[in-house]
């Protein structure tokens, strides 16, 4: 490796980089492609999308109610194998949104609440094993004043 070229930390902060970036312009393909197996466990509802198809039906889901639904990063750290993000979830409720059995409709609203993720890699690689947000679930239902 020369001088100039990345480390695997380097690599691994910047896929974890283009992996947010590319879920913010909804390029699915594109964030499939960072993943050696797509998989996202979600510390705040302890769902767990595994495989590509249930990644994509969570990408679908998560969208419908946040189709502007971004991320600004305040942090992000390499530790081992993982990644570790800080960042401002960001969206505005455009769209029908599923809570506890029933359906809000949108209301125009924007939240940004405060968030972390931890992505894993493959040992030696630079492509995520699986992607874990923490949040707390109703932080955005309180931000939208929903809660």
């Amino acid at each position: 490796m020369s001088p100039t070229d990345p480390t695997l930390a380097e690599r691994r902060i910047q896929v974890v980089r283009d992996h947010m970036a590319l879920e913010t312009v909804h390029d699915w393909d594109g964030v499939i492609a960072t993943f050696d197996h797509p998989r996202y466990e979600m510390y705040g509802s302890g769902a767990v999308f595994d495989g590509e198809a249930a990644v994509r039906g969570y990408f679908a889901a998560s969208r419908t109610p946040f189709p502007d639904q971004g991320n600004e990063i305040i942090a992000i750290a390499h530790a081992g194998d993982t990644v570790l993000v800080e960042f401002w979830l960001t969206g505005t409720h455009l769209g029908p949104l599923k809570l506890k059995g029933r359906t809000v409709e949108p209301t125009g609203r924007s939240f940004r609440v405060r968030m972390a993720a931890s992505f894993e890699f493959t040992p030696g690689s630079d492509r995520i094993l699986c992607e874990r947000p923490y949040f707390d679930q109703a932080a955005v239902t309180r931000a939208l004043g929903l809660a």
